[in-house]
C-alpha cells in the first residue's frame, strides 16, 4: 500500500469521525417539533420495506409475482407469523422453513 493510500485511508477516517462526532456533541442542544420525533418512528420500517421488497419481487431482476417465486411465499408465510406470534425468533424460522421448503421440496 502506498503512502497516498494510507493517507487518503487517514483522511476518511478523520472526516467521517468529525461529522459523527459533531452530531453526537450537539444532539443535546438540539430540540426536534414534536411531529418530526413522531415522524422518524416510521423510518426503520421504511427503509426495511425498501431494502426487502425489491429482493422479493424481482429475485432475477424481474418481476415475479406469484406463488411459484419461493422469496414471496417465504415473505408471506413470515409476515403472518410475524403478526400472528410476535416472536421474531418464530418468525424468522418460519420464514426459513418457508423459503428452503418451497425452494427445494416443491
Amino acid at each position: 500500500m502506498s503512502s497516498a493510500e494510507v493517507w487518503m485511508l487517514v483522511g476518511m477516517g478523520i472526516v467521517t469521525f468529525g461529522i459523527r462526532y459533531f452530531l453526537f456533541a450537539v444532539a443535546d442542544r438540539i430540540r426536534l417539533a414534536p411531529w418530526l420525533e413522531v415522524s422518524l418512528k416510521f423510518i426503520p420500517p421504511a427503509v426495511l420495506t425498501a431494502i426487502t421488497v425489491p429482493a422479493v419481487l424481482l429475485p432475477n431482476d424481474e418481476w415475479q409475482v406469484s406463488f411459484a417465486n419461493p422469496y414471496l411465499v417465504a415473505a408471506l408465510l413470515s409476515l403472518a407469523a410475524g403478526i400472528l406470534t410476535r416472536n421474531l425468533l418464530a418468525t424468522i424460522a418460519i420464514g426459513l422453513a418457508a423459503f428452503f421448503v418451497h425452494r427445494f421440496f416443491l
